[in-house]
């Protein structure tokens, strides 16, 4: 495979906001460049109609071609042997953030906030029809070697702390585009579920002088109740407290707390076991929408090397209704364990 990047400037306006939470501490996006009337929040009765047919998503698919798009100009891509584009990078239309040098923070009486500067970027594979199930090894390694090398461009610039990659697959995941594609957000500031993973994982290591991730790993290893998948790198299974049904996690089995170190051969493995559970969430699942995240160590300059990255694969088999808002528990129905087996089995 062949990549090029790009550098592109900007010093727009910023088009978000950071607005803290004064009991919990916990940062929110107040998204004001993608705002909206109270009324756009009523939905219409839903009709029937052809629109959602494939064909004309696919005639409407923003991320076919870029170019014709006017998407904005790639900060990174990939091409085949034929010069073809097989994957290419390229700042988010809608950002939820703004590229800009310098955060700004506000007081506002008791109340703190952040312009929303970072960056949204959006990683997009060329074929519209054909997801992880349906790529080659030797492709979705591709988009993993898109992440490392994005996260450590973007891990340099002035006023980033956290970058997080996402995929929502299906419209119940909050999918907009059919097309394939990923997401990068580059944030100011760390996240509550990764400082709650940081400092949980910081007393586990104060406790016990080991990593609670590879603990679990061998744990899970030598029960076999809960592994869906694993390879010489890599280790996917149905964590024991899983939030969702079918909720899978995929950790390195090697202790290593920073995704961008990620050697050529893990981007492989990591590529192998992650396409053989998105087969197993297709095929068993019947293509069940999901929400995928990789969580890894913040790159504020701190020591981490308590934590352990990985990615988290969440199937959208329910809503969260009165108790799990209320409590922030959330009820998974079904058994880890009889999740993992159903997977497993081919």
């Amino acid at each position: 495979m062949k990549k090029t990047k790009s550098k592109s400037k900007s010093k727009t306006k910023p088009v978000s906001q950071l607005r803290q939470d004064i009991v919990t501490g916990d940062w929110v996006i107040i998204a004001t460049g993608r705002s909206k009337k109270p009324n756009d929040f009523i939905k219409e009765k839903p009709q029937k109609t052809d629109q959602d047919s494939s064909q004309s998503q696919l005639e409407n698919c923003p991320f076919c071609y870029p170019t014709i798009e006017k998407q904005k100009p790639d900060t990174l891509i990939y091409y085949k042997k034929d010069k073809e584009w097989s994957l290419r990078v390229f700042p988010n239309k809608f950002p939820a953030l703004t590229r800009k040098q310098k955060t700004k923070e506000y007081n506002r009486g008791i109340y703190l906030s952040l312009d929303g500067t970072g960056f949204h970027e959006v990683i997009v594979t060329r074929d519209h029809e054909r997801g992880v199930p349906q790529l080659l090894k030797e492709e979705v390694a591709e988009v993993i070697d898109s992440f490392k090398t994005r996260y450590l461009d973007l891990m340099k610039k002035r006023g980033v702390k956290y970058i997080l990659f996402i995929e929502n697959h299906g419209e119940k995941s909050g999918a907009s585009v059919v097309h394939p594609h990923w997401q990068i957000f580059a944030i100011p500031v760390i996240s509550p579920g990764v400082r709650l993973e940081l400092e949980g994982s910081k007393r586990y290591q104060d406790a016990n002088k080991t990593c609670v991730y590879c603990d679990m790993i061998e744990q899970e290893i030598k029960t076999k109740k809960r592994i869906v998948a694993k390879n010489r790198s890599f280790v996917a299974f149905c964590p024991y407290a899983s939030r969702s049904a079918f909720e899978v996690w995929i950790l390195p089995r090697v202790h290593q707390p920073y995704f961008e170190r990620i050697s050529e051969t893990q981007e492989l493995e990591a590529a192998a076991i992650l396409k053989k559970v998105l087969e197993r969430y297709y095929h068993k699942l019947n293509d069940i929408p999901y929400n995928m995240y990789l969580h890894t160590s913040p790159c504020n300059g701190e020591d981490y090397r308590h934590y352990h990255w990985h990615i988290e694969l969440l199937p959208k088999t329910s809503i969260w209704a009165g108790f799990e808002l209320g409590t922030g528990i959330e009820i998974s129905t079904i058994e880890p364990q009889k999740a993992a087996q159903f997977l497993k089995k081919s």
